[in-house]
């Protein structure tokens, strides 16, 4: 049976730092045991400061990107429950040997967990030696001089600067999901969309434009995506509604991938449906342009 040499941590957003967490997981793993990682379904937040913070990823898309980033094998996602909550770092280290195999571990220097988050980096490099376990503390790392996080890539999101969110995150934000029905007013207008819920627990990106790559059935295509609640037809909600271009066919159900590479534009109130449609066309040309490129 193999065992595991594992990246502790909640992975939001799978950005630059977490990746080197990755790398050193997959060094250690080398050719005898095998790398995972693992990360919890709810954010530890919600429990331990009664805060939860808008995430960047659903975990859906948070172990896609785990396993693509970092090439694992496992991952394991726990629920961050009042049991975990109240569990001893070292009964938590034991707990991932006994049940998910694990034989080796890999942390952030800032990396806390148990009870009231007395385990540190420290104490399980204490807890590897005295056992011969194989381990690593990751520094922190860096981008334009400044510390990668996902509070701060949350905040880039959040001001629609998708390019500086890429530099951090070593990849385009994502979102994955299946096609809803939505009101047919882009089909009427010629401009058929693929409309998208955006979970609740994800942070907003800037409400407006953006140009995006849409993955669908394993092809890329260019996107032309407004987030926001439609005003020039006094739409209610928030919305992604994604118009693919150059596609036609029925995607009610079918899974899609979303990258945001630019904003283009804040969402705003047209005097008519023709303006409307005419700045879509125009947004279109660009996105053609910025997904060629």
């Amino acid at each position: 049976m193999k065992k595991f040499v594992y990246a502790l941590g909640f992975f939001d957003g799978v950005h630059r730092g977490h990746a080197e967490l990755l790398r050193r997981c997959r060094e250690l793993a080398g050719d005898a045991l095998e790398p995972g990682a693992v990360t919890f379904l709810g954010h530890p937040d919600t429990l331990v400061l009664g805060v939860t913070p808008g995430l960047i990823n659903t975990p859906a898309d948070r172990e896609r990107l785990l396993r693509e980033i970092g090439g694992l094998r496992r991952v394991v996602a726990l629920p961050f429950d009042r049991a975990m909550c109240a569990m001893a770092w070292d009964a938590f280290l034991d707990m991932l040997r006994e049940t998910y195999d694990a034989a080796g571990f890999v942390c952030g220097e800032d990396f806390r967990f148990g009870f009231q988050g007395v385990g540190t980096a420290l104490t399980l490099a204490s807890y590897c030696r005295e056992r011969g376990l194989p381990w690593a503390v990751v520094p922190e790392q860096l981008c334009r001089g400044e510390r990668i996080s996902s509070t701060r890539i949350r905040q880039l999101l959040e001001m629609g600067d998708m390019e500086q969110a890429a530099e951090f995150l070593g990849h385009p934000h994502i979102l994955t999901g299946a096609v809803i029905h939505g009101h047919q007013l882009g089909r009427r207008l010629g401009i058929p969309t693929a409309n998208l819920a955006l979970p609740k627990e994800l942070a907003e990106p800037k409400h407006g434009v953006y140009a995006c790559r849409v993955w669908l059935e394993g092809e890329a295509r260019a996107a032309v995506t407004n987030i926001g609640t439609r005003p020039t037809v006094e739409g209610s909600g928030v919305t992604v509604e994604p118009w693919i271009l150059d596609y036609e066919g029925d995607l009610y159900g079918k899974e899609i991938r979303l990258e945001f590479l630019r904003f283009l534009r804040p969402e705003r109130k047209f005097p008519d449906l023709e303006s409307l449609k005419a700045e879509i066309l125009r947004n279109a040309a660009e996105t053609r342009e910025i997904v060629k490129n």
